[in-house]
């Protein structure tokens, strides 16, 4: 017999060799059912792998993410096979699934792939798939393997195979495919009900561009058509949100080739957007006690090999910058907390005087792949809204807790309100991945737990995500459209105070070690301006809109007034412009409707007479004549209502 311990923390005995699945059969049919994919010991296992050692497991089903991930690498092989029959000489590479679905790489020695290929392949797999395959997985010889490659004439797979251990090789089947595969996969291919070929790219082998140049097909497949569709639609109402083409409508921001790639022009009214959201932060961290600094955008070598961030990024950053004099180097700031290190080090403090609360909007450089440039949400140059408290032990905790405040602040005043904390931990497996103590690493540890249990949070604990430097709490913010991102970040750090030798003299009058906690409600600038255009659809909270009202006189004649208007609102703050171009009414309400002004103001003779405007909302709604101190009170309180005081 063996034990199984399970998630709940029950253990029961079963007969060594029982399967997940057969375990998921004792607990209930309609879990049986349901699983797809299992976790054996922290490893990945098929759900008819035969156990038979004590051990936890934990049974995963289509709503896991990682049920999900067994769901779509087990599709890359249904594509994949059918790729074979409908190319014949097509030589496969990998196939694994990837955040939204997965993709296959592949050499086409005859022929390409294009969207018109894309229902004869969905057919073609989905075809394979009702044909409810089990997919059995064996062990295979490093000299089996290499010859049934060989034999194949695919020289990916063999050199794949060639840097395997022997007795480390596997191969999956199902039908009549064959491929060389870790595990992981669903139990059968029936249980794929969908499939939808996404895209074609071209990817370089193994990322490197002096390798052969492969076809990479995008897919994703689903248990239910329904869910297919559902996801068909969400894809193009992200196209109309995508932040590059709201970027371009409402003129925010712009690239240029002769600039650089992945280094973003601010258009005038994108400057002005980022300064509110600026002016909103520097107000509430003033309260909150920062101070405000300012660093150069680059500094000497030797800084941040001290840092630490040269050895870490070095290599694959923007390379040094040499002057004339001999071995001086310089770099483009990578980080701005080496930088705000040295400001703490400018005058010797004592317990007294701490905590010290540094902050900046600082422009950083990091030399992104070109492949991997997105918009604004990965560039090379951005601005973080950076803070870096120097504090002491006993403060770190109730310092903590005020930033996480802070960063609700932030969320909560620009409606993202579907959220969850990560505590991003160190990966016990892989040590050399960070630097400093295991004993720092596991006091800030256990002050961010300790924080985010206080204040109440939904947290999480991620294994392997802290940076390099100690560990972090992320909020993991979900968007209008239930996509997931990053927005905002708190690390706690004992390593950099060590690297720059920070001290303050304590109440004993010994010299001691600061705390560091670096902060970024917002992240970078440019990331969250991207991911705010996306989440609102370019329908700003009103009291961020670059334009919060337009004045469209019915007529010439009626210029005078709308100027008046104008006037009026421009002396209660209120952003508003005059469109006196000799068009119709209904075109310039179109238009104001694709710039998505919140309210457009039309003037006529009978508002001229009566000292009113007939305001109408965004979307269509007539709010009727009301004179312009009613206006001026209805913007007034929607602002009120969204924007509270910190």
């Amino acid at each position: 017999m063996i034990e199984i311990t399970l998630p709940d923390g029950s253990i029961k005995e079963f007969d060594k060799g029982i399967t997940p699945m057969g375990v998921a059969k004792t607990i209930s049919e309609g879990l049986a059912r349901n699983v797809i994919s299992a976790k054996f010991n922290n490893t990945i296992v098929e759900t008819t792998t035969p156990l038979s050692t004590n051990g936890s497991l934990t049974l995963y089903t289509w709503n896991d993410k990682e049920g999900k991930t067994a769901f779509w690498h087990s599709t890359s092989h249904i594509v994949a096979q059918a790729l074979e029959e409908l190319y014949p000489g097509v030589k496969l590479t990998i196939g694994p699934a990837i955040d939204n679905g997965f993709y296959y790489d592949v050499d086409l020695p005859n022929g390409t792939i294009s969207e018109k290929d894309f229902p004869k392949i969905e057919q073609k797999a989905l075809e394979i798939a009702r044909g409810k395959h089990d997919y059995k997985m064996r062990s295979v010889s490093k000299a089996d393997a290499l010859k049934f490659y060989k034999d194949q004439g695919n020289e990916y797979k063999v050199e794949l195979i060639e840097n395997l251990e022997d007795g480390t090789i596997t191969f999956c089947d199902h039908d009549t495919f064959t491929d060389l595969c870790r595990g992981g996969h669903i139990p059968n291919t029936g249980i794929v009900k969908a499939i939808k070929i996404l895209s074609v790219a071209g990817a370089y082998w193994r990322g490197d561009e002096n390798k052969p140049q492969l076809t990479r097909v995008y897919g994703i497949s689903f248990p239910k058509q329904k869910e297919l569709k559902e996801y068909l639609e969400l894809l193009e109402e992200a196209k109309k949100r995508d932040h590059r083409k709201l970027g371009k409508e409402l003129e925010l921001f712009t690239f240029s080739q002769k600039v650089g790639q992945g280094l973003p022009l601010w258009l005038p009214k994108g400057a002005a957007l980022r300064e509110r959201l600026e002016n909103f932060l520097k107000k509430a961290q003033k309260k909150a006690g920062y101070e405000m600094v300012v660093t150069p955008h680059i500094g000497q070598k030797e800084l941040y090999v001290t840092s630490g961030h040269y050895a870490k990024y070095g290599e694959d950053s923007f390379q040094p910058i040499t002057t004339p004099k001999k071995d001086e180097e310089f770099l483009l700031k990578p980080m701005n907390c080496p930088h705000h290190c040295e400001i703490y080090n400018t005058k010797p403090f004592s317990y007294k005087e701490l905590p010290k609360r540094y902050a900046e909007f600082g422009t950083v450089y990091r030399y992104e792949q070109s492949g991997e440039l997105h918009g604004l949400t990965r560039v090379r140059g951005f601005t973080q809204d950076d803070a870096h408290i120097f504090c002491t032990p006993d403060q770190l905790d109730q310092e903590f807790k005020n930033v996480i405040d802070l960063s609700l602040y932030v969320l909560g005043s620009l409606g993202f309100d579907n959220f969850t904390a990560q505590v991003s931990v160190r990966d016990l497996d892989n040590p050399d991945k960070y630097i400093g103590s295991v004993e720092n690493w596991e006091k800030a540890e256990q002050a961010i737990i300790n924080a985010a249990k206080e204040k109440g949070l939904d947290y999480v604990i991620e294994s392997g995500e802290a940076a390099f430097y100690g560990p972090k709490l992320d909020f993991m913010v979900k968007d209008a459209l239930g996509r997931q991102w990053q927005l905002g970040t708190i690390q706690v750090d004992y390593n950099l105070p060590e690297r720059f030798d920070l001290t303050y003299k304590g109440s004993d009058n010994e010299m001691h070690r600061p705390v560091m906690i670096h902060r970024a409600p917002f992240g970078s600038m440019e990331r969250f301006i991207a991911l705010l255009l996306e989440h609102t659809g370019g329908n700003f909270p009103l009291w961020l809109i670059p334009d919060q009202a337009i004045v469209l006189p019915v007529s010439e004649k009626h210029e005078k007034y709308a100027e008046k208007v104008l006037k009026s609102l421009e002396n209660n703050e209120i952003r508003a412009l005059i469109d006196n171009r000799n068009e119709t009414v209904g075109k310039k309400i179109r238009e104001a409707e694709m710039n998505k002004i919140p309210f457009m103001l039309v003037v006529g003779e009978n508002d001229e007479i009566a000292n009113t405007i007939s305001v109408r909302r965004h979307g269509g709604e007539d709010l009727g004549a009301i004179t312009i101190e009613q206006f001026n009170d209805l913007v007034t309180k929607e602002i009120n209502s969204t924007l509270k005081s910190f």
